[in-house]
């Protein structure tokens, strides 16, 4: 089992711009994002600005995945491909972003609704939102792992909403994916304790109906079992005592939803 990378405070500044570019990048998606327009021009569009300011897709070509954004689309979980599909009035559409800058990594996600959904949809928005936001308030010296996947768990199920256990949030910034794993399940009190200088992803991944999942063939795509739309919300957060430090921030892609709104 390889060991936890703990960071310098130097190494979490430069995860923490790494982040902030990939915050950036979900915003520049936001203003595009709508009916009519075909995912892998967001695909496009996430790579140019990446590339313009100074980083490197860190999906691209990530063990062979072939694209720089992951998009996925209703009853896709994660991993989608970006492709010429259509964007409609009522779609689901959850992306999840890299970014290699200086060498570090960066790692979050967010998921959009286009035009108007269905109420069940807006909920497990909410829900998914505020389950990355109770996980993420566990991110603190003195925690365990445990702490941050009871929390999510605990208030998704409420919901009755179910929790994608295949698929778990992780460590980052020197790699995309380190140790240690974040699940988003467990029990308060289990699993590895918090330490200063862990980098950690925290990504719930929150279905409408079963917490099933399946894999495509495609060797990427995954979907829950019941066809149910499921949604992904990610930060990347230094553990610190005593306050939660998020690297990455969703005011880019809130400030513009909420320009978008009063249009």
């Amino acid at each position: 089992m390889s060991k936890i990378n703990y960071k310098s405070v130097e190494e979490i500044e430069l995860i923490r711009e790494s982040s902030l570019l990939v915050s950036k990048t979900l915003g520049e998606v936001a203003k595009v994002i709508a009916p009519g327009v075909k995912t892998i021009e967001l695909n496009k569009l996430a790579e140019t600005f990446i590339r313009d300011n100074g980083g490197v897709p860190a999906f691209l070509n990530y063990h062979g995945f072939p694209y720089s954004l992951c998009i996925s689309l209703n009853d896709q979980v994660v991993h989608g491909f970006p492709s010429n599909h259509v964007l409609v009035e009522g779609d689901l559409v959850s992306v999840d972003c890299g970014v290699i800058l200086n060498k570090y990594y960066g790692d979050s996600a967010f998921t959009f609704a286009i035009g108007e959904v269905s109420d069940t949809v807006k909920t497990l928005m909410r829900v998914t939102r505020e389950c990355l936001d109770l996980g993420v308030e566990k991110a603190v010296v003195g925690m365990r792992i445990g702490d941050i996947g009871y929390a999510v768990q605990e208030h998704a199920e409420k919901h009755g909403f179910g929790v994608v256990k295949e698929l778990v949030g992780h460590g980052v910034g020197i790699q995309l994916h380190e140790k240690p794993e974040v699940p988003n399940y467990g029990k308060r009190g289990s699993g590895i304790k918090l330490e200063e200088g862990m980098v950690i992803a925290i990504e719930p991944m929150i279905n409408a109906g079963r917490a099933g999942v399946k894999f495509w063939d495609d060797g990427w795509t995954v979907s829950t079992v019941d066809k149910k739309p499921s949604a992904h919300y990610e930060h990347t957060v230094a553990v610190t005592k005593g306050k939660v430090d998020i690297l990455s921030t969703f005011s880019y892609v809130d400030n513009v939803l909420k320009e978008k709104n009063n249009n």
